[in-house]
């Protein structure tokens, strides 16, 4: 088709709505993360993201079902086996996941650490899922006392290693954050070794920003693939090249939390004018509230990201299509526990120069984002997960239909 100039991606890093059929396998019945946050809240009020369809596909109190929306709207199945961030960002790129990544919620089994401070030459302080921040305040003393490096995990696919920069100075950091990818294949096959840099003094411990991501290869051709081998060049925002493992990615810009994510994806918008993909990834909803169980917290990030979403759209043009979706879930009203739930995800498309939007029904694999991308470029996706929806979205506009002018939206003002 070739409609498309540039796809605007933003993921809402756990933004379910909806336990999937086969979530009682996973232990996730009755999860609904986007629902119940907005049900804590006492109703939510999100103008952008129901200007786009988010009432319309799943109830969300305060965000009622809208007769015309402008997006279009639906749910999208997981179609890998697994609940975490790299088996959601993998399949909306076409690869499915028939085996998921190892997680270890309780701890590393003792073969796993004792080769681990064999290979680095000492002895380990943690080994358990917990908050990075919680750790180093937990442990990050005694650290300090014995030089032992901190290994703990999540309810993700993680290995990760905090030490304090003066303890171990950073490239020794990375060097055994090196031994432990290496360590960790096979039947202990593992997402990421994250390196966890801090520094400061006893009881003001904060983290540096020299983090370091191990991940591992997809271990098939990707959307993102076929993207850069056509020219197309790819814009990561936050953990995205750490989930491909930088392959395809043209330009990587960390960001330090969502409004900054938010901020670098509306500068690309302004400055990269050819065509592309921005391809963002905002954590916080993850890893600050739905593992915190802080259903208030992820409240508050819903409405900052509406506001933004509305200075978002202002700033696009013809060509352009902003897609809105999730990885997995991680429901923050579930205190039992603060895994990852496995949900729907939800799919939102918008752009200033398509035809008034329509509902896009349940798709069955989040691949249909990267499908119809490819589609939209001109691309193929034959042999890749998902089925496109690119002809929706292009299809003829009625006759004297009007098209929403960009930056339009009355919710759109700073």
């Amino acid at each position: 088709m070739g409609h498309l100039n540039r796809a605007i991606i933003l993921v809402i890093d756990s933004g379910g709505i909806g336990a999937l059929p086969d979530a009682g396998e996973y232990g996730d019945e009755g999860a609904d993360t986007i629902g119940h946050v907005a049900a804590a809240a006492g109703g939510l009020a999100l103008p952008n993201l129901q200007r786009l369809g988010l009432g319309n596909l799943h109830r969300v109190e305060g965000v009622p079902p809208l007769q015309t929306p402008d997006g279009y709207y639906g749910r999208m199945v997981e179609a890998s086996k697994g609940k975490d961030t790299i088996t959601g960002h993998w399949e909306m790129a076409g690869l499915a996941t028939e085996v998921p990544f190892r997680t270890y919620p309780q701890g590393f089994p003792p073969e796993v650490v004792e080769r681990f401070e064999d290979a680095i030459g000492t002895k380990i302080l943690g080994n358990k899922a917990a908050s990075g921040t919680d750790i180093i305040k937990e442990l990050g003393e005694e650290h300090v006392k014995t030089g032992y490096p901190i290994v703990y995990t999540s309810a993700d696919s993680v290995f990760q290693i905090a030490c304090h920069e003066d303890v171990w100075p950073i490239q020794d950091l990375y060097r055994i954050s090196g031994i432990a990818r290496e360590q960790m294949q096979g039947d202990h096959l593992i997402g990421r070794i994250i390196a966890r840099p801090f520094e400061g003094p006893t009881g003001a411990f904060k983290r540096t920003p020299r983090r370091k991501d191990y991940a591992i290869d997809p271990p098939g051709e990707t959307a993102v693939d076929r993207f850069a081998a056509s020219g197309l060049p790819v814009y990561a925002v936050g953990k995205i090249k750490d989930i491909y493992n930088g392959r395809g990615i043209h330009e990587y810009h960390p960001m330090k939390d969502n409004r900054e994510g938010m901020q670098i994806t509306r500068r690309l918008v302004d400055e990269k004018r050819g065509r592309g993909v921005i391809f963002t990834n905002l954590v916080d909803f993850d890893m600050l509230y739905g593992h915190r169980n802080d259903a208030a917290g992820y409240a508050q990030a819903l409405r900052e990201l509406d506001a933004d979403l509305g200075r978002l759209m202002g700033g696009m043009h013809d060509g352009d299509v902003l897609f809105i979706t999730a990885d997995h879930g991680c429901d923050p009203t579930i205190l039992s526990h603060t895994d990852h739930t496995r949900e729907y995800s939800p799919m939102l498309a918008w752009g200033p120069g398509l035809a008034p939007g329509q509902d896009l029904g349940v798709r069955t694999s989040f691949g249909d984002l990267g499908a119809t991308c490819l589609e939209g470029f001109g691309l193929p996706s034959t042999g890749l997960v998902g089925e496109s929806f690119a002809r929706a979205l292009w299809r003829k506009k009625v006759p004297g239909a009007k098209d929403t002018p960009p930056g339009s939206n009355p919710a759109a003002a700073d």
